[in-house]
């Protein structure tokens, strides 16, 4: 299990669904809640279908897909939609990684990068 990623969360244009991982329901409302947004807010302006998912190392990735027939898809938009959630959600993202990392994976926190 620890070599595959892991999904935490997506939306879908398509069938207009948000999607939540279970596993990670120990997570705060509003994190939940941001997320929601941050994924539903992504479909409704680029198209496609958004996921969020851990690597196997615990980085959080932004994964997109489209229909292949799907003309209306913004790939520039989707590409700097996902810059400015990094830029902007830096904080959040970060902090859902180390959650992973400590809870999901059992590692030890890394307090000395908190130093910097």
């Amino acid at each position: 299990m620890k070599d595959e990623t892991v999904v935490l969360c997506g939306a879908s244009a398509y069938n207009q669904k948000y999607y939540f991982n279970e596993e990670f329901a120990g997570l705060p409302d509003s994190v939940k809640k941001e997320l929601q947004i941050m994924c539903v807010w992504f479909v409704q302006e680029v198209g496609g279908v958004l996921m969020l998912e851990f690597l196997p190392d615990g980085t959080l990735e932004f994964r997109t897909e489209a229909h292949e027939y799907d003309g209306s898809i913004d790939e520039i938009g989707s590409y700097l939609k996902i810059k400015q959630f990094r830029e902007e959600r830096r904080e959040l993202l970060e902090s859902l990684e180390l959650y992973f990392k400590v809870f999901y994976l059992g590692e030890e926190p890394d307090l000395a990068d908190d130093e910097e």
